[in-house]
């Protein structure tokens, strides 16, 4: 890896691993306290659209937090300050308005995301997003306030401010827990509202830090005007699109949930499933994605198409080293994995043998998330957003299309269409064909900014990290072959310990060996 990216890789990772440590944590106490039954499966539903605010417009790497990255970074504080808490007002004013309409519509949006999930869910799933509503302006500061400190260069708090919503959810759990000992399990975690009222307080607290943070670092400035300054503007610019963007990309994971209402308890194994590869890759993208933006801002705005070109493919290297590696471990520990985190109180074996498929069919598809995310960051921080948009809109006309192929169409008379049905698997196959598809049409397109994607020689060595992964795993899966004889929690530990470290050994030595691997052990210089 390149020294860019060295700097400030440790910090980030750190906070980042903290977080899905957390997040870890979170699904575990979920798991067993709902399992795969009709609450999880109706919160799934609930937190859709407020989860789709918080990703646009308050998640890491999101369009508003790439856009301010790319205004303040060559500001001062005091402008940037100013710049900020404009946005800030005019931003929460159109959120609180949305939050009002969605909060009035609940029952309607539950009914069109979700037409064939039971009553009792659509029940459940209106009442909380009713409560998730407030969710929607909090995110509008939390993205601004992540987009603020990254253009200081400070990733941290943004790495390990997820960590407070998920440590939220394991008190609500634990102190529902305390006070009803003398219920039975079952009934232990039932109330529909627990879920949404732990997501609402901890977004709240993290909204309360970034305040903190933001004004300790003399960003926080309470002047106001409703006047609209070029940066405003410019943010306003590039957001919009983005937004719109990113907004149908993620308009994708309505049509999966939309089809996905057909199958009971789909939603909630797509989410332990979706959540098991989520931890490692979003510590992947944020240690990655992070420090290239402000970088690849400051190349166009020096003219070194180049520099972001080399810079770029180190990026891609890295991404498929290590993406490839995540494809084949989770391929091959699957079992492990989804006993050991999840198969405990509700989350029964049942319930274990669906995640494990669902988490299989994911790791399918883990090189080709990473690499669409950083190919479309990229179109961000260089400000060229109209193909990315444009291709967005095909990738749901596409993601409709697979689905149906892949599933059948979950309202009635229409079920049977389908040559194919996959079931809960077919929305996953479904998804990895589509970003696939995406993945092409965004490299190519580069070429018109004078960035040449993909080469010869880095696909050669993407083929090479492959035959790498394939070998291990094939050599990992026949040593577990012989290792039916394990019968307790702690010894399936210390077998996905060894298996680790294992596979982490022989794909290091393969990828050294064939020379696709240019990362380096210190070693420490004898006196």
């Amino acid at each position: 890896m390149h020294s860019f990216l060295k700097n400030n890789i440790f910090s980030i990772s750190f906070g980042t691993s903290l977080s899905k440590l957390a997040g870890c944590l979170r699904q575990i106490f979920i798991a067993a306290a709902f399992g795969v039954g009709v609450t999880y499966d109706a919160f799934n539903y609930a937190y859709i659209i407020p989860g789709f605010l918080l990703i646009i417009i308050g998640g890491i790497n999101g369009p508003l937090h790439n856009a301010v990255v790319a205004v303040l970074t060559p500001l001062n504080k005091k402008n940037g300050g100013i710049v900020l808490t404009q946005v800030s007002i005019k931003l929460s004013i159109i959120l609180c308005g949305l939050a009002i309409l969605i909060y009035l519509n609940s029952s309607l949006l539950i009914q069109l995301l979700a037409p064939n999930l039971s009553s009792e869910a659509k029940s459940i799933a209106t009442y909380q997003l009713r409560i998730l509503t407030p969710c929607i302006p909090l995110s509008g500061f939390i993205g601004l306030s992540f987009g603020a400190l990254n253009s200081q260069k400070k990733f941290f708090l943004s790495s390990i401010s997820p960590a407070i919503t998920s440590a939220t959810i394991i008190f609500f759990i634990l102190f529902s827990w305390t006070f009803n000992q003398e219920n039975t399990h079952k009934n232990l975690f039932s109330s529909s509202g627990l879920l949404a009222f732990a997501t609402l307080t901890g977004t709240f607290i993290q909204f309360v830090v970034q305040i903190w943070e933001i004004n300790k670092i003399g960003l926080l400035k309470l002047e106001s005007t409703f006047q609209f300054f070029k940066d405003e503007q410019r943010i306003l610019k590039l957001i919009i699109p983005a937004s719109i963007s990113s907004g149908l990309s993620q308009i994708n994971v309505f049509v999966d949930m939309f089809f996905a209402s057909s199958f009971q308890g789909a939603a909630s194994g797509l989410a332990y499933g979706n959540f098991l590869i989520q931890a490692p890759l979003g510590i992947l993208s944020n240690s990655l994605i992070l420090p290239l933006l402000p970088t690849f801002s400051q190349l166009r705005s020096d003219k070194d198409t180049r520099g972001i070109q080399k810079k770029l493919i180190s990026g891609i290297e890295y991404c498929f080293l290590t993406t490839v590696f995540l494809t084949g471990f989770f391929i091959t520990f699957n079992n492990q994995i989804v006993e050991l985190v999840f198969q405990r109180g509700a989350f029964d074996y049942i319930a274990a043998l669906k995640v494990k498929n669902i988490l299989i069919a994911y790791a399918v598809g883990i090189p080709f998330y990473l690499y669409r995310d950083l190919l479309v960051r990229t179109y961000y921080s260089i400000e060229k957003t109209k193909f990315p948009f444009r291709l967005s809109c095909a990738g749901i006309i596409f993601n409709v299309f697979f689905d149906w192929f892949l599933i059948g169409a979950p309202i009635k008379n229409f079920g049977n269409l389908s040559p194919y049905n996959f079931g809960v698997i077919g929305i996953i196959l479904s998804s990895v064909i589509v970003n696939f598809i995406v993945c092409i049409f965004l490299s190519f397109n580069l070429r018109n900014e004078d960035i040449h994607l993909p080469n010869l020689d880095l696909l050669r060595k993407i083929t090479l990290m492959l035959i790498a992964s394939f070998i291990d795993s094939t050599f990992c899966f026949s040593i577990l072959k012989n290792t039916n004889n394990v019968n307790s929690n702690f010894e399936e530990f210390l077998l996905l310990i060894f298996g680790s470290l294992t596979f982490f050994v022989i794909y290091f030595l393969l990828t050294k060996c064939l020379k696709v691997n240019k990362l380096k052990i210190k070693q420490r210089k004898s006196s």
